[in-house]
């Protein structure tokens, strides 16, 4: 599986042609404890760059982009009951949700784990 990152700090893990995106640690860790998660239902067509969720914290509201084009085939019910997820495993079980993939060659502009953390080390 590859992980990808954007330089509005979501993650993306594509496996054949399914992607699951969340957020940072870098991204949870500006945020500060998070208190609500509003997530994208399924069939919701998602344009790179644009609005596909959005993360509440203590500190401020956010929005999640979408890293690349696709449809959403499934949101993280978990984080409905325990939006804190997000702050505990932000790279993993606090994933925010699952798409197909529209465009693969999108991929090819967002930053593998090493570019990302020159890029955060650069903030």
């Amino acid at each position: 599986m590859a992980r990808y990152f954007t330089d509005e700090h979501e993650w993306i893990d594509v496996e054949g042609d399914t992607a699951t995106v969340g957020i940072t640690d870098y991204a949870q860790g500006q945020l500060g404890d998070i208190v609500f998660v509003e997530l994208p239902g399924s069939g919701t067509t998602l344009s790179k760059g644009g609005d596909a969720a959005v993360v509440e914290s203590v500190k401020a509201a956010s929005d999640v982009y979408a890293p690349i084009d696709g449809e959403v085939t499934e949101a993280n019910e978990a984080l409905e009951d325990d939006p804190a997820l997000v702050n505990t495993a932000p790279e993993s079980d606090g994933w925010f949700f699952r798409m197909t993939i529209g465009d693969k060659s999108q991929l090819e502009g967002l930053m593998d784990e090493g570019a990302y953390k020159s890029f955060c080390d650069g903030l």
